[in-house]
């Protein structure tokens, strides 16, 4: 015995027998916590996010992080010599 189901497609009866009978919990929550988003955002939104990024994937050397650390310090006026 078959019957015609997802768009004229021939399904045997005695394989969809075999699904469960209720959908459990578990795939409830999973499918709601895992669902797809669309976010659609400003130019404004977007003009920082694109910084935002630009920000956080800058190239960082060796050379870089030991300029930062020894860099001059100053406190107060600077003088003039």
């Amino acid at each position: 015995m078959s019957e015609k189901i997802f768009g004229g497609v021939e399904t045997d009866v005695v394989a969809n027998s075999a699904l469960p009978a209720k959908v459990g919990v578990w795939p409830k929550v999973k499918a709601f916590l895992f669902q797809e988003i669309k976010v659609e955002l400003t130019p404004a939104q977007q003009k920082f996010e694109d910084d935002l990024n630009d920000f956080l994937h800058i190239e960082l050397t060796w050379q870089d992080f030991k300029d930062f650390l020894f860099q001059d310090i100053t406190f107060g006026k600077k003088k003039n010599k």
